[in-house]
């Protein structure tokens, strides 16, 4: 059984850190190598799409501080990183509420889609600003706006109206450092996914644990309700 797109809760960078008496930024500083490292083993063994959730839209709720340096570190993921990807033939792409982050933010998005638009070898999907549920509330009021009766909505129109409409469903959704809960990520898209929950916390996540993911997905028998 082939996995084609592999999604990430990457959760646990701040409690890595304390465990390890450093600084909370230096969880988020690991945890974003660490999305690098990832991408290069999933492109190894041929999975085609990667997304990662970067920055949802409760995690504003955060200290001023932490906010700021998460922002710097999507800032650096998306400029001065954007070699490292076209390099490896990868398209980057961005998915969530994108025109309420910092200017320099979209601007950033913009450019880093269109640098990396003709990478062939594989896609990592990053989704900034997202919720689930906002999601698809967005999604309804796109289709309500454009004058679509209610009776007329169908399954398929309400996931192309969505950000990430035009992503394949996740086959497998990983989160990281022991939580058993997808807190309203691919709430709609996700929907028939097989679900891997991780004790490690996100930086200590290996290529091993990805190998015992992949054959975990393998060894699971997947019905889509038949």
């Amino acid at each position: 059984m082939k996995l084609n797109h592999l999604a990430i809760i990457p959760d646990g960078n701040r409690r890595w850190a304390r465990q390890r008496g450093l600084p909370t930024l230096e969880g988020h500083r690991h945890g974003y190598k660490k999305i690098k490292h990832i991408g290069e083993w999933c492109l190894q063994r041929g999975i085609v799409h990667l997304t990662i959730w970067g920055f949802s839209t409760e995690n504003w709720k955060r200290s001023e501080e932490e906010v700021s340096y998460l922002m710097d570190l999507i800032f650096l993921a998306l400029t001065k990183e954007i070699d490292f990807y076209q390099e490896r033939g990868i398209r980057l792409r961005v998915f969530g509420n994108i025109k309420e982050l910092p200017s320099r933010i979209q601007k950033a998005v913009t450019e880093a889609e269109e640098k990396t638009k003709d990478g062939k070898n594989g896609q990592l999907n990053i989704c900034l600003n997202y919720g689930g549920r906002a999601e698809i509330i967005e999604g309804i009021k796109n289709l309500l706006a454009k004058g679509y009766r209610p009776e007329d909505i169908t399954e398929e129109m309400v996931t192309q109206a969505l950000w990430t409409g035009d992503l394949p469903s996740p086959d497998l959704i990983i989160r990281t450092s022991g939580e058993q809960r997808l807190s309203g990520f691919m709430s709609w898209l996700g929907g028939y996914s097989e679900l891997l929950f991780l004790e490690k916390h996100f930086p200590d996540f290996e290529e091993e644990d990805l190998d015992a993911a992949l054959r975990e997905f393998e060894s699971r028998d997947r019905r889509f309700g038949k």
